[in-house]
């Protein structure tokens, strides 16, 4: 039979790609209109009310040991994520994932969608095209050639009816338009975590951002629930690992919503994960809702946390919580 050996959560922030030098750039136009910003309540504000709000309390948070500290936590955080899935080696890789309108669109969003062609294409497209000067460029930046991973196109297909009968409705993709490639939390999976191997895996997406369909924390919880249950009714002998990206809070830091989440991670439960304040799972804390897949698919396992890692980038708490975490 098969069995659910491995849990890894990690953020996919583009801060995990560069270096804080690029952070700071970054930070620099967090006060155009576009960027979605929620104060720590969940209502809707404009970088000028943030900036007022926090007065210079920040400033220390942007001195450049901080920076460069928090970045070495952070690749030492991809660092041990990448090691335990090597060290664990699983047959199989189920990963997480949230789209931010790389392949999904307004004429078709889908709460919950599987991806089951014979590879995964990966091209260098929006937040994945390097949006700065070279002289801020990493070497850790998303590679910029498009490429082909490998998907158990089988066992993807078979999930997908394994859901339907769990009571799950997801959408499917065999394959992509021509122009569309992976979503950025996928390729970060790709090129920072699996580093020596690229194990063949089922690319599960949600919809955590886009209103009116976002999963909600609740049912995402359910849905890591049947995951497993499906998983470990397979009648081969195969270990699978699940893997989760995204969040934590961003694109306003809040430390102390983080640490409560992650506490939450640590003592399991669904109820907690259905009672999560919906106001504070929106813009890029929605990708909570992805953490909360695994959680419930990794119910009774052991959790370790290896890092959690506030990264600011502006005078006015924009940034990113980074989190690393495993159960077993």
């Amino acid at each position: 039979m098969a069995k659910l050996v491995l849990g890894i959560g990690s953020s996919h922030s583009p801060t995990l790609l560069m270096e804080p030098k690029a952070w700071l750039r970054r930070g620099e136009v967090d006060d155009q209109s576009y960027l979605p910003l929620y104060d720590f309540e969940g209502k809707r504000v404009q970088y000028p009310e943030l900036a007022e709000r926090v007065g210079d309390s920040l400033l220390r948070e942007l001195e450049p040991e901080v920076l460069d500290r928090r970045h070495a936590a952070n690749e030492k955080g991809i660092a041990a994520v990448a090691a335990k899935l090597k060290e664990v080696d699983p047959d199989l890789v189920i990963i997480i994932g949230d789209d931010h309108k790389e392949v999904f669109q307004d004429d078709n969003m889908p709460a919950l969608s599987v991806y089951w062609g014979e590879t995964l294409p990966y091209k260098p497209q929006g937040l994945m095209k390097w949006p700065y000067a070279d002289d801020l460029k990493a070497d850790m930046w998303y590679p910029q050639e498009e490429t082909q991973y490998p998907v158990d196109s089988r066992l993807a297909e078979r999930l997908i009816g394994d859901l339907l009968e769990k009571g799950f409705d997801p959408a499917h993709s065999k394959f992509y338009n021509e122009e569309q490639g992976m979503s950025h939390s996928f390729g970060y999976i790709y090129h920072r975590i699996m580093v020596d191997k690229k194990w063949p895996v089922i690319p599960v997406s949600i919809n955590t951002y886009y209103p009116p369909n976002q999963i909600t924390p609740g049912r995402a919880y359910q849905l890591g629930r049947a995951l497993r249950q499906v998983v470990e009714a397979w009648p081969e002998n195969l270990r699978v690992a699940i893997m989760a990206t995204g969040g934590l809070s961003h694109f306003v830091v809040d430390e102390e919503f983080d640490q409560a989440f992650i506490e939450l991670l640590r003592s399991g439960g669904e109820e907690g994960h259905a009672a999560l304040p919906r106001e504070k799972l929106q813009s890029g804390n929605s990708e909570l809702r992805c953490w909360s897949v695994i959680a419930g698919a990794v119910e009774g396992m052991e959790f370790d946390l290896i890092d959690y890692v506030p990264c600011y980038r502006s005078p006015a708490g924009t940034g990113c919580g980074m989190a690393f975490a495993t159960w077993e």
